[in-house]
């Protein structure tokens, strides 16, 4: 499976009060993630809306398996799952990991989303260049294209 990763420490805001990462926190860390990684790929955010879309979430499912603590150093890991061929609906998956080299996987987390014409404010297909640059991002390695819109 390729992917694309990020390291973040986990500050004091984070935290709830049974002192370990508030539940909120992990998918923040892999939305953070999503928007690095197109910002990587030498599409920020900001020109995605320049470009007239902004990302939609459908679905965002949270799975936690460990407790992550305050100032633990945590990698945040995201690769495309599914996508119709013309990039307007896709999935990600996270994965979060804590500890460093011997590190422990803390929760995974799966998002389905499309593409909002920020114009009219409807569901659309981006734009070429935004096409170009999700076809470049990692895939899981069971990613399977989506069926076209039927």
């Amino acid at each position: 499976m390729q992917t694309y990763s990020k390291t973040f420490e986990v500050k004091w805001a984070d935290m709830d009060p049974n002192r370990h990462m508030r539940h909120s926190v992990y998918n923040d860390y892999a939305a953070q993630t999503r928007v690095g990684m197109f910002s990587d790929f030498d599409l920020s955010i900001t020109e995605i809306g320049r470009l007239g879309f902004g990302p939609v979430l459908f679905r965002e499912e949270t799975q936690f398996l460990r407790e992550i603590n305050l100032l633990e150093t945590i990698r945040v890991t995201c690769a495309l799952t599914t996508m119709r061929r013309d990039g307007s609906r896709w999935s990600f998956q996270h994965e979060i990991f804590k500890g460093g080299e011997n590190s422990i996987k803390a929760a995974q987390i799966n998002v389905d989303g499309a593409w909002l014409d920020l114009n009219c404010r409807k569901l659309g297909v981006p734009t070429p260049e935004l096409q170009k640059v999700m076809n470049r991002f990692p895939k899981t390695s069971n990613y399977e294209w989506l069926p076209d819109k039927t």
